[in-house]
């Protein structure tokens, strides 16, 4: 208890509740598919110094789409900030998709995702995409780049608050989709099952004050398969995490491909 008493823990808990208030007054707003609008205005070299000094290792990524993908009972408001903030950093064509609040089974709602970032390489002439996706848009994201050859389109996946491990909240509400979050579930065997070959870089960012995924660990994606990256944020609630400015610079700065997971080096024969 004394941990959780400490002035940034408080503070992130008020922000949480601000937030979810805000939140819950333009959620009406994102019931209605987003359509995605690519700014042909947007150039790298006519961006501000340091919109150009986030994509000076490779230009053409600010041209790559960036697919939001929301969580459990939300749609695309969630992503009201995080969609601004990506187009003001240079990401050309940002959009978010929305699945049906009545999705009963993740690797059907992975399926949809899959054949939605289809129309949008067909749209934009990409062959892959970006996806951020918070709580189980991550894990719907996930599903497909592992269980589906979703790597093959998906350039990198970014998750905020994905129970990649699942939640013992899942255990209050026993509808099918929860069920396949609790930990142990079918649907989180199956993706700790073996992965090689997978292309698609992973990096899961998590916080000690999440309120959805308990314990807050299994925020983490741990799998030797895959290329994963794990951040840790302090203070910021489940809700919180695609408005954070913390977390707006980490995703925009691995989209960028700023950041890379560290792959192991192979372990050297020995030698007689």
């Amino acid at each position: 208890m004394r941990s959780l008493l400490t002035l940034a823990t408080l503070t992130g808990g008020l922000t949480e509740l601000a937030l979810v208030g805000a939140h819950a007054l333009i959620y009406p707003l994102g019931t209605r598919t987003e359509r995605l609008r690519p700014d042909p205005r947007c150039r790298p070299g006519e961006q501000p110094p340091a919109v150009r000094a986030l994509f000076a290792a490779d230009p053409l990524a600010a041209r790559v789409p960036v697919v939001l993908v929301h969580g459990l009972i939300d749609n695309h408001s969630v992503f009201a900030v995080m969609r601004r903030s990506l187009r003001r950093r240079g990401f050309t064509s940002v959009c978010s998709w929305n699945y049906s609040p009545l999705l009963a089974d993740v690797a059907r709602g992975a399926a949809d995702l899959g054949a939605h970032l289809e129309r949008v390489c067909e749209q934009t002439g990409h062959e892959r995409v970006h996806v951020v996706g918070h709580s189980l848009g991550g894990l719907l994201a996930r599903y497909h780049v592992q269980r589906q050859g979703g790597d093959r389109h998906v350039e990198s996946l970014v998750t905020l608050g994905t129970p990649h491990q699942g939640s013992v909240l899942a255990h209050l509400l026993p509808t099918p989709l929860v069920r396949q979050l609790r930990p142990g579930s079918a649907v989180l065997q199956e993706l700790a099952e073996p992965a090689p070959g997978i292309r698609t870089p992973v990096t899961a960012i998590y916080s000690d004050l999440d309120q959805v995924v308990l314990p807050t660990s299994a925020g983490r994606c741990d799998h030797p398969d895959l290329q994963a990256r794990n951040v840790l944020v302090r203070g910021i609630g489940h809700m919180s995490l695609p408005f954070h400015r913390t977390v707006l610079d980490e995703v925009a700065a691995t989209l960028a491909g700023r950041r890379r997971p560290q792959i192991a080096a192979p372990a050297r024969a020995a030698v007689a």
